[in-house]
């Protein structure tokens, strides 16, 4: 059977060209970068192993949780206290770098940092007039993951249509009670996950680039806030007010209600399957089911983008001494093992032939079969960093809360939408 080769995931056996020369100066470099825990201690594992490397060369860790990372950084910036090395995110570039003057030029590194390891393609989506704003990770992709224990309780196969999700949530409360859900979303995940619903019965964008403004009408937008409604009213997703029992501040997927199994499911990014599966008593219990279509769906809709990159603050001080970390965490093996899959399949070449070789990356795991999912659906639907920006999603977040809490009625919180959204993206959108 001929082997599956993913694209931009090319393995390479030939090794990093880049053989820096260093100052023999203490350095210290700052180290920013959001995750759990998995995330943390693997990045701190090879932080270690560069300052072993480079003795010379200190790296201040500074980490946190996903909530707030954006702000902080922006705060950063704006006063010109960026870490050295920031690990950042697709749609942050349309925001903070419009011109690609908000973070240092990779180009400028080359001798320091191997970018051969990248296909041109990949880079691509991340230079901005000509300028090379970040190193791109992997890819991300959103996709079902499903507590296998749980789905076995309640006597249920995964569902492969909508309709299949929608009755999955009816059985888990007569079978296993209120406090079982057959999958949970995020705030994001959450408009993703209605968007495809949405995108698989007439492929229409959500966003109009050109007029900058929603695309959906009214009537669509009505539309899609009832299918929110529609899962949280057949208990197929905990909705706003549940989650907001378990306070604010912690990703979901370390909250008790999932590891304790009762939240038996999720719409995530593929990248963030090991954080996701660490959580649980047994890793492996975690599985990719099928991804959700309307029986005429002519495409899924499926949310694929560049995932995490990495950045150097433009007011770095030791730009060669940063692309020495960089060069280190994507296209060595002191740095790419202890990594691993902790921030996906990685874009570098290299880096897929180290992860290979050593058994941490195979065609089968987690984290790569979403992808190779996403490639055999018919999925042409090109994503747009502006469907992550911050304060948008936190309008639909919004929608949500207000309908959740029985503030306002689908129609009412449309309309509110609406006028909101509109309002963000044509000032974000200039």
């Amino acid at each position: 059977m001929m082997k599956i080769i993913l694209p931009l995931l090319i393995a390479c056996c030939c090794a990093s060209a880049v053989a820096p020369a260093f100052s023999a100066d203490p350095v210290t470099l700052r180290f920013s970068w959001w995750g759990g825990k998995a995330r943390h201690q693997a990045t701190l594992e090879a932080l270690k192993a560069f300052e072993a490397k480079y003795p010379n060369i200190k790296v201040k860790a500074e980490y946190t949780g996903w909530d707030g990372s954006y702000s902080r950084l922006t705060t950063q910036i704006n006063s010109g206290t960026e870490a050295d090395v920031i690990q950042t995110n697709w749609n942050w570039l349309t925001l903070l770098s419009k011109k690609g003057d908000g973070f240092y030029d990779l180009n400028r590194l080359t001798g320091q940092l191997d970018l051969s390891q990248y296909s041109a393609a990949s880079l691509a989506t991340t230079t901005i007039d000509g300028k090379l704003n970040a190193l791109p990770l992997s890819t991300n992709v959103m996709a079902f993951f499903y507590n296998k224990v749980t789905w076995q309780k309640a006597g249920l196969a995964f569902p492969t249509t909508w309709d299949g999700l929608l009755e999955a949530g009816k059985v888990f409360k007569e079978k296993l009670g209120d406090k079982y859900y057959p999958i949970y979303v995020g705030e994001q995940d959450s408009m993703l996950l209605v968007f495809s619903w949405m995108y698989q019965q007439d492929q229409k964008p959500m966003l109009d680039l050109e007029k900058r403004k929603l695309a959906w009408d009214h009537e669509q937008i009505v539309k899609a806030l009832g299918f929110y409604k529609q899962l949280t009213d057949a208990h197929v997703l905990p909705n706003m007010k549940v989650l907001g029992s378990y306070g604010k501040g912690t990703a979901l997927y370390e909250m008790m209600p999932w590891i304790n199994g009762e939240w038996a499911g999720s719409y995530n990014w593929n990248a963030l399957y090991p954080a996701q599966s660490h959580s649980l008593p047994v890793d492996s219990d975690l599985v990719l089911g099928p991804y959700l279509m309307l029986p005429e769906a002519k495409d899924a809709g499926q949310f694929q983008k560049t995932a995490m990159m990495y950045s150097i603050g433009r007011t770095t001080k030791h730009p060669k001494e940063a692309a020495m970390l960089l060069n280190f965490m994507v296209n060595e093996p002191g740095g790419v093992i202890p990594v691993g899959m902790e921030r996906g399949a990685p874009l570098s070449k290299v880096a897929d032939t180290i992860l290979r070789e050593k058994g941490i990356l195979t065609d089968s795991d987690p984290v790569i079969a979403p992808l190779l999912q996403s490639f055999a659906l018919p999925n042409k639907f090109v994503a747009t960093p502006y469907m992550e920006d911050s304060q948008f999603g936190a309008q639909f977040t919004a929608a949500r809360e207000s309908i959740d809490y029985g503030k306002k009625t689908v129609e009412q919180a449309a309309t509110d939408f609406e006028q909101q959204a509109n309002r963000i993206l044509k000032r974000v959108m200039r």
